[in-house]
């Protein structure tokens, strides 16, 4: 599935999760070139034809929800037999992992966190959309703080009726009675399952459980929820009372809207507890099912007072069977006591009646909304209507109004109130101050890698284009937006580009060209180059003559360049006539070795060069030899001719000469036989010591 691109546009990336439904990646929208999250339905629900008609109603629905506290849905539709969802890439951690790590939650937190989640089903409950899977592992809690409602996958409009029943798709821990039973289902669904939510955040852990679905409905519809301050002492009496009011059997019994819920939860935010005591007085425990009727003395009325919030339980972790006596004597007391109360609420109505008659009745009248106005208008309508008065008024940092407007109110728009009374006012002061934060060095990080670093500083990690790298391999971070190192602000977006290994190019072939042209072309082809100099016969001066690197290289790598610093030959000096020492001076000079020889010239005087060789261009150290003059050659003097007489005598002696010479060969002759003899046996003794 990697690599996969959707619809043309999207590119499917690394798997992030899976649920029962389908399969999400991680994925590039190649058209915005933004990260995206991209849901992928498993093939058993995309062949199905009425799933698919009510995917295609459920994806537009959801796409209509806008909302800060809801995830966005970009895009939908089908590739192939595949459907697909393009959602808001989020970053963060899901609740449920949280509570896992954490443990349970401060009550501010967790107020936090039920507000956040009931003003995104508020939206969707105005769109007429049931989520029916509100659970911690569908809620994401970002690096800021808030909180974002995932998948409306298997939300269902209310006026749906693709669907031959209502089955249950939910988890069976966070499951209203209502859809364990295959009841019509409306808003109180999600606020039941939000109690839960809120109670195992505030718990650690949730309110039922067994050892299978059927066993954990059973309890949803039959049993009560022991008290979270019984498991967590530091849930406080007020928040209690909101979870148990959210988590009633009787879906009448239960906040009737989401927007309700949220103003609860604002009040008790704020401090409210009079508001929040008066929103959650009455707690009913009347199960939804004859299966099993719930003891009745569980949920008594709990007294709660503002500076002691004294209160009184009765513990849940006794044994519920009673015998029978002792069932009938509850009975009894149970009878008698509501005896009692309808007697003193008779004797009440009948002193108020008298009070009224007597008094008359007192004026009130619908208390304004002031939430969204500017402070000075918020002051100016309440001075104006000449009934209220102007309370107290607080700022408080809010993300969601800009600074100087009214965030909240008390009372709340819509409440009656008597004349002169103040009406309190929450302003904003905008966002609050992001800290600042180190930016770590993502550097050869994997995605996941990078964005659970930028996470634990809570910094946004976005994917952007691919990028070509020598050092970095394939897949990994190459390059960050801004540096590691370096001091950005909490929640601020890091920008990553991947890896995309080393580019590899043709690398220009410039032997023959000028050096700076060679520079340049290389250069602008994302090469380095480092130059050396050398001399050439064949190049000019400043010509490339070599290049250590051809054809393809890795863009950024190193090319060797060669440059001519001009031919190694030089003319060999004039040095016809010099003496012999200032000839070999200045050719040796000239960088030639100098060899010299003797010659009589006639024109040349003694001690001068007469000739030398070789002679044009030649190369430095070439010998070159020289001709040096020892002067004229002198002629031998001529002998005087022999008289006769001399002649006569010379004949004589030559005639003599000759007999002895003939007598002497003779003898010579004789000896050099024996000098023969000898020599070859000499030869022979030498053929037998070889042989030896």
């Amino acid at each position: 599935m990697p690599s996969r691109k959707l619809g043309g546009r999207y590119t499917i990336q690394d798997k992030i999760g899976t649920g029962g439904m389908a399969i999400v990646y991680r994925g590039l929208d190649e058209v915005l070139g933004r990260t995206v999250a991209v849901k992928i339905m498993l093939p058993q629900y995309a062949n199905d034809q009425s799933f698919a008609a009510r995917f295609k109603q459920e994806a537009q629905a959801a796409a209509a929800l806008q909302s800060p506290y809801i995830v966005s849905v970009y895009d939908w539709g089908k590739d192939g037999d595949t459907y697909y969802i393009v959602m808001e890439y989020l970053r963060g951690t899901d609740l449920k992992s949280g509570i896992r790590k954490h443990g349970a939650l401060d009550c501010r937190k967790v107020a936090q966190i039920g507000s956040q989640i009931s003003q995104a089903l508020t939206i969707a409950h105005r769109h007429d959309i049931i989520h029916r899977d509100i659970k911690p592992q569908n809620i994401m809690v970002q690096p800021d703080g808030n909180i974002k409602v995932m998948d409306f996958g298997i939300a269902r409009a209310k006026n749906s009726h693709l669907t031959a029943d209502n089955s249950v798709l939910g988890t069976a821990h966070y499951v209203s009675p209502e859809q364990t039973q295959g009841r019509d289902l409306g808003p109180t669904t999600d606020i039941y399952s939000l109690g839960i939510v809120m109670y195992e955040a505030a718990t650690g852990r949730v309110p039922f459980d067994g050892d299978d679905a059927i066993s954990v409905a059973y309890k949803q519809v039959n049993e009560p929820p022991m008290p979270p301050s019984q498991i967590n002492p530091l849930v406080d009496p007020a928040l209690e009372g909101i979870i148990l009011k959210c988590m009633q059997k009787n879906p009448a019994d239960r906040f009737q809207s989401a927007s309700e819920l949220y103003h609860v939860l604002r009040d008790y935010m704020a401090g409210r507890m009079q508001s929040v005591n008066e929103a959650t007085a009455v707690v009913a425990t009347t199960p939804t099912s004859h299966m099993r009727r719930m003891p009745d003395d569980y949920a008594k009325t709990r007294t709660r007072q503002q500076g002691g919030r004294s209160r009184s339980k009765t513990s849940t972790t006794g044994n519920y069977r009673k015998s029978a006596t002792q069932e009938e004597l509850d009975r009894r007391r149970r009878r008698n006591t509501i005896m009692g109360v309808i007697l003193a609420l008779v004797g009440i109505v009948c002193i108020g009646g008298l009070l009224f008659a007597l008094v008359g009745r007192p004026q009130t009248r619908t208390v304004p909304n002031l939430v969204g106005l500017t402070q000075d208008d918020a002051v100016t309508q309440i001075k104006q209507s000449d009934y209220f008065k102007v309370g107290t008024i607080k700022e408080e940092y809010d993300s969601n109004l800009e600074e100087g407007k009214v965030i909240d109110q008390d009372p709340d728009e819509g409440r009656s109130a008597r004349e002169g009374t103040a009406i309190n006012l929450w302003v904003s002061k905008g966002p609050e101050p992001a800290k600042s934060v180190t930016v770590p060095d993502l550097t050869n990080m994997t995605p996941t890698e990078a964005d659970a670093e930028l996470g634990r500083v809570g910094l946004i990690g976005q994917t952007g284009d691919s990028v070509f790298s020598d050092t970095v391999e394939s897949g990994r971070i190459a390059q960050q937006s801004p540096a590691g190192n370096t001091t950005a602000k909490a929640g601020d977006t890091v920008s990553y580009q991947l890896s995309k290994g080393a580019e590899t190019v043709d690398v220009p072939y410039v032997v023959g060209w000028t050096r700076d042209e060679a520079k340049r072309a290389l250069e602008e082809a994302g090469f380095t180059v480092v130059e050396t100099q050398e001399e050439s016969d064949s190049y000019g001066v400043n010509v490339v003559f070599y290049q250590s690197v051809t054809g393809k290289a890795n863009k950024g790598s190193e090319v060797v360049l060669t440059v001519s610093t001009g031919s190694s030959k030089v003319d060999v000096p004039y040095v016809y006539g010099m003496s012999e020492s200032e000839a070999r001076s200045t050719l040796s000079n000239a960088g030639f070795n100098v060899y010299s020889i003797s010659v009589h010239s006639d024109s040349v005087a003694a001690g001068y060069v007469v000739s030398y060789s070789p002679n044009g261009a030649q190369t430095r150290g070439t010998t070159v030899e020289i001709q040096v003059s020892v002067g004229p050659e002198v002629p031998e003097t001529p002998e005087e001719e022999p008289t006769e007489e001399e002649k006569t005598d010379k004949s004589d002696s030559e005639d003599q000469s000759d007999t002895e010479d003939e007598s002497s060969s003779a003898t010579d002759a004789s000896d050099g036989d024996v000098s023969a003899t000898d020599a070859e046996k000499d030869k022979d003794k030498q053929s037998s010591e070889s042989s030896s």
